[in-house]
């Protein structure tokens, strides 16, 4: 393995020049999917080899239940410090593993939550809860998919901000985007270099929204003044996995880029830009990070084979 075993702990350190690009640079679909890849193939290869240098380290450990074979000096070596950096390795597996277990806890409870809160009302695609405090968001469930809205919303909204209002959250549970959102959640977690790629997501699905919105109505002032009204009197979501019309982000950018014209929609920039530049940097990392992390598990699987007992 060698020093290679490293470096896709490190690597998502070349994504970040794309994630501040592509919220600027790419049309919001295009940067959502990306990013979205992006994220999550770095943060598997990271936790592999986090993975295999926790197997080295729990083969130091007296009274371990592996095989004698897995502490042999060959096993050893095969990791550059490797009595530091097994031991490392074991609570930093554990932690990336608690971390994204309480994620995944937390956007399940939330949306028990929501849903449970739904009980009662009619089985309509908007939920219009009697509530005086103002918030909008998508519920996703499957074939119970909703649009909940609280009436201190709808009062305080136009009739065509009404309309942006539900045809931005129909756009979320259209094209999933609490999936991207909760996979870039979960990348983070894993590896805390990707957290630029979550907050990006978490900008780029609601510029993607905002513009199917805008499609929707015809008019992408009137989105741009939904979103403005309702930012200045909503909570936002109940969860970071939820997405919603005033979720918290950098709205004013969103209002501004609504404000000019309409993105072009390009699946791949010309190589010789800045984004096409910081793309093929983010590719090369994820390409690399793949081959390191694959030839590091060969090479471990190799020497254990070996070093295990018939």
């Amino acid at each position: 393995m060698g020093i290679f075993v490293f470096l896709p702990l490190v690597l998502p350190l070349t994504t970040w020049p794309i994630a501040r690009l592509a919220e600027q640079r790419l049309h919001p679909r295009t940067a959502t999917v990306l990013l979205t890849v992006l994220a999550t193939a770095m943060a598997l290869c990271s936790t592999v080899c986090l993975g295999l240098l926790m197997v080295v380290g729990t083969a130091q450990l007296p009274g371990n239940p592996l095989p004698d074979g897995w502490s042999d000096p060959e096993v050893r070596e095969s990791v550059p410090r490797h009595e530091v950096a097994g031991k490392a390795a074991i609570p930093g597996l554990l932690a990336v593993v608690v971390a994204c277990g309480r994620a995944v806890l937390q956007h399940c409870a939330v949306r028990r939550r929501a849903h449970r809160a739904l009980a009662g009302l009619p089985r309509t695609e908007v939920a219009v809860l009697p509530d005086p405090e103002p918030y909008a968001y998508a519920l996703p469930g499957g074939d119970r998919d909703r649009i909940v809205v609280s009436t201190g919303l709808l009062t305080r909204l136009a009739a065509r901000e009404r309309r942006a209002l539900f045809a931005h959250e129909r756009s979320h549970l259209a094209a999933r985007h609490h999936r991207h959102l909760l996979l870039v959640r979960l990348a983070a977690c894993a590896n805390p270099f990707l957290l630029p790629l979550r907050t990006a997501v978490a900008y780029t699905v609601e510029r993607w929204a905002d513009e199917e919105a805008a499609q929707a109505v015809g008019s992408r002032k009137a989105v741009a003044r939904a979103i403005g009204r309702a930012a200045l009197v909503s909570r936002g979501t109940p969860a970071p996995t939820l997405a919603g019309l005033a979720a918290p982000g950098p709205l004013p950018r969103r209002v501004a880029a609504l404000l000019g014209p309409a993105p072009a929609v390009r699946t791949w920039p010309p190589v010789f830009t800045t984004v096409g530049l910081a793309l093929w940097t983010a590719a090369t990392g994820v390409l690399l990070s793949a081959m390191f992390s694959a030839n590091s598990a060969l090479t471990l699987m190799l020497l254990l084979h070996a070093a295990t007992p018939l």
